[in-house]
């Protein structure tokens, strides 16, 4: 029986749709950051389908949304699967939410049949994954499996010195149940891939080996604002002309380190940001990526020893903060071969990928037995409102989570 189940494509894409519009933007895409009003209404909509198809929930101390349809034998561990529904500010439709959703169409599909699984099965909505409200990214499954802990989740503040916390109270989503890892037997997190390989390919399915580690940095250059007309060249300490250098050696950096080297500066705040004052202070994200840890240990190195001799030609005070780190991760390989399993039994075109983007998974990866699906999206672009993938790809993604979802959970 279930080697024939499959998902309602139509269902799924309309569900994803409906979502869409909490946050929808006007080119397109959604603005749903981390505890927003949107991300409540997000929230509500995800809790009120599940437990239309006859699930429990329960919401955790990090807002973290568990949706648990129960097994027939409830001394086993469950099977566990979701994403998040946070978004980046111009963000897509599908990051993140299309794997919650998906999670949601596997039970949903599991009632039309009348399949009652051994093992639980949980979909779980990650609060904050996207760091782009509250940073470090990750930051509620961190707390979930001990890479943080609670008071430090909680405290993180936004833009405007809302903490988590906070925010947390706000839209009602402060619960009261541990945020603390339980015992789980297996865990899947669908996704879109957010890059260009698998359509460029022609392959369906990313079956997903590991992920590359990251490091993220905050860094401070400190000049002196001064008037920009009666301030000679010579007598300036420019923070903003530092900046410009840093960003172009961190530019080399990434590119010296071959076709798996990642180096970006997304973020820069300016002061006093004034057209006609000379910038006295620059605060600025630094991030890098490898799937080798001795690269990435060689890009501190070399980040620090750079702005050091920037800063110093130029008569700055500097400071690097680094404020998030994971290694290199390697999924479960029972749990990547039931994935291929369910790629190749199903029909779909697969091929063996690594993650170039931090998820969830990669912290549930250290207390439960993970893998990750991937299916293509368009031009491999996201983190943007005109992210799209196709109806057929999602609904491919999801036959492939509900066999491995079954395979593990009966």
């Amino acid at each position: 029986m279930s080697a024939a189940l499959r998902v309602d494509g139509e269902r799924l894409w309309e569900s994803l749709m409906t979502m869409a519009q909490h946050g929808a933007t006007s080119a397109g895409g959604v603005s749903r950051l981390a505890l927003s009003d949107e991300d409540r209404l997000g929230r509500d909509l995800f809790v009120q389908w599940a437990r239309a198809a006859g699930c429990s929930i329960r919401v955790d101390t990090m807002g973290n949304i568990f949706a648990r349809r129960e097994g027939t034998d409830l001394t086993l561990a469950p099977v566990l699967t979701g994403s998040h529904g946070d978004s980046q500010p111009a963000g897509g439709k599908f990051d993140g939410i299309y794997g919650v959703l998906a999670g949601l169409e596997v039970l949903r599909t599991l009632n039309d049949h009348g399949v009652q699984t051994q093992r639980a099965i949980e979909v779980v909505n990650w609060t904050n994954e996207e760091g782009s409200r509250f940073a470090p990214a990750m930051i509620a499954s961190g707390v979930y499996t001990g890479v943080f802990d609670l008071a430090y989740g909680l405290s993180r503040t936004d833009a405007q010195g809302v903490s988590l916390g906070q925010a947390l109270e706000h839209i009602g989503y402060a619960g009261s149940h541990p945020c603390q890892a339980g015992p789980v037997h297996a865990a899947f997190e669908l996704h879109i891939e957010q890059g260009p390989i698998l359509e460029a390919q022609d392959f369906t399915i990313g079956v997903v080996t590991g992920a590359q580690g990251q490091r993220w940095y905050e860094v401070d250059l400190i000049g002196r604002s001064a008037h920009a007309g009666t301030t000679p060249m010579d007598h300036r300490l420019d923070a903003l002309l530092g900046f410009a250098r840093v960003v172009e050696a961190v530019n080399g950096l990434g590119l010296a380190h071959g076709d798996e080297g990642r180096a970006t500066v997304g973020m820069a705040q300016i002061h006093p940001n004034s057209r006609n004052v000379v910038p006295g202070r620059v605060h600025f994200s630094v991030e890098f990526r490898h799937p080798d840890e001795s690269a990435l240990e060689q890009l501190d190195g070399l980040l620090r020893t750079a702005i050091r001799d920037i800063a110093e030609a130029i008569g700055l005070h500097w400071q690097v903060e680094q404020i998030f780190q994971y290694a290199p991760i390697a999924f479960d390989a029972d749990c990547v071969a039931v994935v291929r399993s369910a790629s190749e039994k199903l029909g779909y075109r697969s091929r063996s990928i690594i993650s170039g983007a931090g998820h969830d998974a990669c912290y549930l990866n250290r207390v439960a037995p993970t893998a990750m699906i991937f299916v293509p999206c368009v031009d491999g672009l996201s983190h943007n409102e005109a992210e799209h993938i196709h109806p057929h790809w999602a609904e491919a993604g999801a036959n492939v989570l509900l066999q491995a979802v079954l395979g593990k959970a009966e």
